[in-house]
């Protein structure tokens, strides 16, 4: 009995390392950033919104300096970003993005991306602006947990 439980708990810890190390970056960064680019775009709807925070954990953290500083993972935190995104989504007229470069490592994503955009406030007034990012994701789970947003 003591041979069988060592061997199922072997067994059992075999196939987790085997689980993590098949995590497939690539997919998930290419995915991930298509599915954010597709909430910017001026035609974009509830469905891309949805598509991409099913990406992230229920409890997200989001920081993006310097508007929100703060990046502690709250139990509503994709209600916020939901509720955040629809306030803006459509509000662009144009939307551009570039994938510069990426990096991987345990549980830890880096995308460097390149992006500008045009459109209209809810107060009828113009914003544009090009910038270049640096996010920096946690991963947990094979979600997104945290979100760390760098601009130039």
């Amino acid at each position: 009995m003591k041979k069988l439980f060592i061997a199922l708990m072997g067994f059992v810890f075999f196939s987790s390392n085997v689980l993590a190390e098949e995590f497939d970056y690539d997919a998930f960064v290419k995915a991930y950033y298509h599915a954010q680019v597709m909430t910017q775009q001026p035609n974009a709807t509830k469905e891309d919104v949805e598509h991409y925070l099913s990406f992230l954990t229920e409890d997200i953290g989001y920081q993006h300096f310097p508007n929100a500083p703060d990046d502690t993972r709250e139990p509503n935190g994709k209600a916020m970003m939901r509720k955040g995104m629809t306030h803006y989504l459509g509000a662009h007229t144009e939307y551009l993005s570039e994938l510069i470069d990426y990096q991987y490592g345990h549980n830890a994503i880096t995308i460097k991306r390149k992006y500008s955009g045009k459109g209209k406030r809810a107060d009828g007034s113009d914003f544009s602006y090009s910038k270049v990012a640096l996010d920096v994701l946690e991963l947990e789970n094979g979600k997104v947990s945290v979100i760390r947003q760098y601009s130039e």
